[in-house]
């Protein structure tokens, strides 16, 4: 098998301040490459990456903190052909001014607002059609620098009608245009000329296509198993890493922690997860090996036939050696990663000080893949955890004729 390879996956995000120059929110944006997206669709394609990698990759926390991200919408998302997989909790929602204003648009804001998330109008041009959105939207964005200004105080006066509305001066690239945000009260202030977008970037494993399309497949049953649900994530350790960072965007106030991947799809729901299901096919733009995976997947498989000989919970060692497995893969320690995670103290413990049954499991686990022989022979668990790994990695790739060719392809390229 050859050397996994990462991908590297970015977010950019550009501070949104109030008039006393303070950060309050961040602009989600797009960073990466179209070269394999059609014309019609890459504003769908930029919006459902930037929602996975936000969410997913780096997870809410490491983005924003506590503070909103507004994430551009384009109408597939406002009319609800493609879910939202979030909450209205932390997110600020962009119509993007490209969006035509119909019944079934104004509907779809409507269903929205009413749900709780909050609108904002990007661009916002008098006459356009958007300010049919007025009584529903929170923000409305202004460009300062390429925007009709000589309406400029029509606009404000309009929208100082609705007063839950903010203003927000965008694309301020001068002092003239800070200056004419001050001149009108504008409560929020972009651009330029107080900061440029930061680019955030980390290492990535994509899961694979064929397993979002079998988890999106399975979840269209609506009394589909819980179990089922489970192993087909559980097969796909960059697929379940998503998942549990999901759950800890879900967990933000809540006692539990998960010791599982059982426990973060109970703690996501159901719903949420074929929502993100949905939204990763519409990312995937490259697909990546299933057999890079393989040696991430056994490990944690080891942890699982392990756990009985040390009277540990299975799908709490799965996890722990799932994490251990995957940090290495994308260059980070099992304990940075921990951090990103809401598990347990017992396995946050065996992963950060490698203590407690589950730090004994990935001990044993890690002098058997050393040679050291002292903890007992594994080499019969080794050996089903290899056979498990690499039944159920190639277990969707059965699912169609091309995938069988990719599946060829990627034996070639593993040499």
């Amino acid at each position: 098998m050859g050397i996994p390879v990462l991908d590297a996956v970015h977010v950019g995000r550009q501070p949104i301040f109030d008039a006393n120059g303070d950060v309050v929110a961040y602009e989600l944006l797009f960073r990466g490459r179209m070269d394999a997206v059609e014309s019609g669709r890459q504003d769908t394609y930029a919006t459902s990456t930037v929602m996975v990698n936000a969410f997913t990759e780096f997870g809410i926390a490491e983005v924003a903190g506590n503070r909103p991200c507004f994430i551009n919408l384009t109408r597939e998302f406002v009319t609800g052909q493609l879910p939202l997989p979030f909450g209205p909790e932390q997110v600020v929602l962009e119509v993007l001014e490209t969006v035509d204003v119909d019944d079934e648009v104004i509907a779809g804001i409507t269903a929205l607002a009413e749900a709780g998330y909050k609108i904002a109008l990007d661009d916002f041009v008098w006459g356009s059609g958007h300010e049919r959105l007025l009584g529903l939207a929170s923000y409305v964005k202004l460009d300062l620098l390429d925007g009709d200004l000589s309406r400029l105080g029509e606009i404000v006066a309009a929208c100082r009608e609705h007063p839950g509305i903010q203003l927000v001066a965008e694309r301020l690239e001068t002092a003239a245009e800070v200056a004419i945000a001050d001149r009108y009260g504008m409560e929020l202030r972009q651009g330029y000329a107080l900061s440029r977008p930061q680019v955030l970037s980390a290492p990535s494993l994509s899961p694979s296509r064929m397993r979002r399309l079998e988890l999106v497949a399975a979840l269209m049953s609506p009394d589909v198993p819980m179990d089922k649900v489970t192993s087909i994530i559980v097969s796909d350790p960059a697929l379940a890493l998503r998942v549990l960072r999901v759950s800890n965007s879900v967990a933000a106030g809540v006692v539990s922690r998960i010791s599982s991947v059982r426990q973060a799809v109970m703690l996501v729901g159901l719903n949420r997860i074929r929502r993100w299901a949905t939204l990763m096919v519409v990312d995937d733009a490259a697909e990546a090996s299933e057999q890079q995976l393989l040696t991430a997947l056994t490990q944690a498989r080891l942890c699982e036939n392990l756990a009985p000989r040390f009277r540990a919970d299975p799908g709490a060692a799965f996890v722990a050696g799932l994490v251990t497995g995957m940090a290495g893969l994308m260059s980070m320690t099992p304990a940075a990663m921990a951090e990103q995670l809401p598990l347990t103290t017992e396995v946050s413990d065996a992963l950060t000080r490698g203590t407690g049954r589950l730090g004994e499991i990935l001990t044993a686990v890690r002098a058997y893949e050393d040679g050291e022989w002292g903890s007992g022979d594994l080499a019969g668990l080794s050996l089903d955890a290899m056979r498990w790994s690499t039944r159920t990695l190639s277990a969707a790739s059965q699912l169609t004729p091309a995938s069988a060719a990719g599946r060829r392809r990627n034996r070639d390229a593993a040499g």
